[in-house]
């Protein structure tokens, strides 16, 4: 096997013993990727990019380089959970089915590594970011690079928006801890 052929940035350290999340921008031709690590209450980028697949290749032959190097990503960072922008209507109906067929291939990749998955919506993931479900791009990629720590707004868009979703997924599981926790002393 070759070495993944993504287009990402990250600190070149493995994992570390803090919760790892795989947030997800699928698509066709480019889906965002982006690997944080949660420790307490800080977020770290480990790594982000994007999976590229040529066009001049057919559509099956794009997947199977998707799934490919997807897999790679997953067996080298091991994220214990994965979170993937759910698919938005689309008035273009052929780029609404491509874009279901690469979010279908994430999903498998990400259940084949033991991931637990969780899916959401742009507008839940900008309310988790940004606090307004209905912010612009350009806020949520500032906040990202803020909550992050980074020097510069990740780069292209799709990384930037699995970013983003992976922050959603950390404030996700903050919040579902904590109701966890709640209950758990009502029970007591």
């Amino acid at each position: 096997m070759t070495a993944p052929k993504t287009a990402g940035h990250g600190n070149g350290r493995p994992p570390g013993r803090g919760g790892v999340i795989l947030g997800i921008d699928p698509g066709t031709a480019l889906t965002g990727y982006g690997i944080v690590e949660k420790t307490g209450n800080r977020l770290t980028a480990l790594s982000y990019g994007v999976v590229r697949t040529p066009a001049g290749l057919e559509l099956h032959e794009r997947l199977a380089q998707l799934f490919d190097e997807l897999s790679a990503l997953l067996d080298r960072y091991q994220p214990t959970v994965a979170a993937v922008e759910s698919l938005f209507f689309n008035v273009n109906v052929r780029t609404a089915l491509a874009v279901g067929h690469a979010r279908g291939v994430c999903l498998l990749a990400c259940s084949q590594a033991g991931c637990g998955l969780y899916e959401y919506t742009p507008q839940q993931v900008k309310q988790a970011v940004v606090g307004y479900g209905k912010a612009e791009k350009q806020q949520v990629q500032r906040m990202v690079t803020t909550l992050l720590g980074l020097r510069e707004v990740p780069r292209p868009d799709d990384a930037a928006d699995a970013l983003a979703v992976a922050i959603c997924q950390a404030n996700s599981m903050a919040v579902l801890n904590a109701t966890r926790r709640s209950r758990e002393k009502g029970n007591a």
